[in-house]
Order: structure tokens, then C-alpha cells, then sequence
């Protein structure tokens, strides 16, 4: 495990720990954990969803998800409070504020 020293005690410690630190300290935490959503995608909202569609970018607490055809955005569109409640579950810096659904390109 990578270690680095603390200046103040000399005491190794964690990278994890002194990127934990580091993202708290700098506001960053929220973002980092707003973008999780996007590997996590498919266990989120499940396979089915996931196979038409594919998560792009966070930006500001919105998601962006390209979808594969038009009656998808629709539907998608529909069931946007329900897909909201499960990219947040268990979050509580860095949630999704909204879903912007986009048709894919290609």
C-alpha cells in the first residue's frame, strides 16, 4: 500500500486517507461523488435500461444520458423521478439535481 508522510507528525499515511482529505478540503468531494453514477450506471437503474442507454457526463448536478431511439426518451422521460431516486440512493453530498436526456449520435 503507497504511503506518504504526514509533515506535521511524521507518521505515514494512506493515499486514500490524504485523497479524502484533499477533496474535502477543496470542495471537490460533491462532484467526485455526483460522477460516481456514471460507472455505476447499469447497477443503478439495471441492464435493461442500461443496454439503450449510455451515461455521458455530469455537469452543475445534471446527468446527461444519450438514448438509442426516440420512443426510449420518451419512455425514459416518463420514468425520470423513479430513475432519479435510484442514480441518489444512499448519497448524500454529490446527488443528481436532474436527468437530460439526449438521442445518441450514430
Amino acid at each position: 500500500m503507497s504511503r506518504k508522510r504526514e509533515p506535521s507528525t511524521g507518521q505515514p499515511q494512506a493515499v486514500g486517507d490524504v485523497l479524502a482529505r484533499y477533496l474535502v478540503r477543496s470542495g471537490l468531494g460533491p462532484k467526485v461523488e455526483a460522477a460516481a453514477v456514471i460507472p455505476e450506471w447499469e447497477q443503478r437503474v439495471g441492464p435493461g435500461i442500461a443496454a439503450v442507454t449510455e451515461p455521458l457526463r455530469v455537469s452543475e448536478g445534471t446527468l446527461f444520458v444519450a438514448v438509442n431511439t426516440s420512443a426510449w426518451m420518451m419512455e425514459l422521460n416518463m420514468m425520470k423521478h423513479d430513475l432519479m431516486r435510484h442514480v441518489n440512493a444512499g448519497k448524500k453530498d454529490g446527488r443528481i439535481e436532474q436527468i437530460v436526456f439526449v438521442m445518441r449520435n450514430g
